[in-house]
């Protein structure tokens, strides 16, 4: 097993909101009690329906996002940081470090740059290199891995596609060589064509610069085929983590069943299979009593509504936190 390059412990955000003047103030709990692991050089994916606290979570993993409880570590090998407490050059640092790929080609990008300027952006702010001669150099290296040539960096967003869109935005994650990239559905807004060539992007970077990726996504086919390791999220907790492999030929959680056959079928044999849950997922500010899943759970049982699951290890790296995975 490699070393991880993302430990979270016990990782809770928390976002207050307003109440009224005598009772307790409500608070979202977007992320609740998350112990997590990510290798260096993995393609880790993390579903989940939306509103599960994938994005809030990547974000926290980046200290994009306020933590109220638990410890986030980083360690690459060079430097070992306790995410929380960064602060001033180690922050500065970490930065260059890890990036963040959006959801919206469209909405990432600004208007009013040249894609040779968004790119080199990060170069700049950061101070990472020399002169202008050894940025422009690098942004050309880093628009070549990302199929763009010299005619595209002397344009503006508005002329680009969005798989084109996409791989700008992916060139200015990379351009600061960072290990760690979270990638929050960065194809859900793409064709399923473009889909394919950005995925096939991503993975061919990331062999090639030895990466390791948090993939988001709600789509478990697009999983499935980049990931070696999922971890599925409902309601701010992680319910069931494995590899790849594990996860798709032997799901245990219900809920990761009922995720999988939802999953398009080209057989029509297997069409209209799909497992329905009843209901919305609960609201953040006011979960259920016991496992967070239980109302919408065919298999509950007074013991799911009493008493919380904890993530239980079965065939070594397999978690399920459920309490009748083994009779299901």
């Amino acid at each position: 097993m490699t070393e991880p390059l993302i430990t979270a412990g016990d990782l809770s955000v928390h976002y207050p909101l307003r109440g009224n003047l005598f009772g307790p103030k409500p608070v979202v709990k977007a992320v609740d009690g998350i112990n997590l692991q990510i290798e260096r050089g993995s393609f880790f994916g993390l579903v989940g329906e939306s509103g599960s606290g994938k994005t809030t979570l990547g974000r926290a993993l980046l200290q994009a996002a306020p933590i109220t409880r638990g410890d986030v570590t980083y360690r690459d090998g060079e430097v070992n940081y306790r995410i929380n407490d960064l602060a001033g050059d180690d922050l500065k640092d970490f930065r260059k470090r890890a990036q963040l790929i959006f959801q919206d080609p469209y909405a990432a990008l600004s208007p009013r740059m040249t894609v040779r300027d968004i790119i080199a952006e990060p170069l700049e702010v950061m101070q990472l290199t020399a002169n202008r001669e050894e940025t422009d150099e690098r942004v050309r290296e880093v628009a070549a891995k990302c199929r763009l040539n010299l005619e595209h960096l002397r344009r503006y967003p508005h002329a680009f596609s969005g798989g084109q869109r996409q791989r700008i935005s992916i060139a200015r994650a990379l351009v600061s060589s960072p290990r760690f990239i979270v990638a929050d559905e960065s194809v859900a807004a793409l064709d399923v064509s473009i889909q394919a060539d950005v995925l096939n992007l991503l993975q061919s970077i990331s062999n090639e610069m030895q990466l390791t990726f948090l993939f988001i996504s709600h789509d478990l086919s697009v999983v499935a085929h980049v990931c070696d390791h999922v971890a599925v999220m409902y309601l701010g907790s992680l319910v069931e983590t494995a590899s790849t492999r594990e996860l798709f030929n032997a799901p245990r959680h219900p809920y990761t069943r009922a995720l999988m056959s939802a999953i398009p079928s080209l057989d029509p044999d297997n069409r209209g299979n799909a497992q329905k849950l009843e209901g919305e997922i609960p609201s953040p500010t006011n979960p259920p009593p016991g496992c967070k899943f239980q109302t919408r759970c065919p298999h509950a049982t007074d013991l799911c509504r009493q008493q919380e699951p904890k993530l239980d290890t079965m065939n070594g790296e397999h978690q399920v936190a459920c309490h009748h995975w083994q009779t299901l």
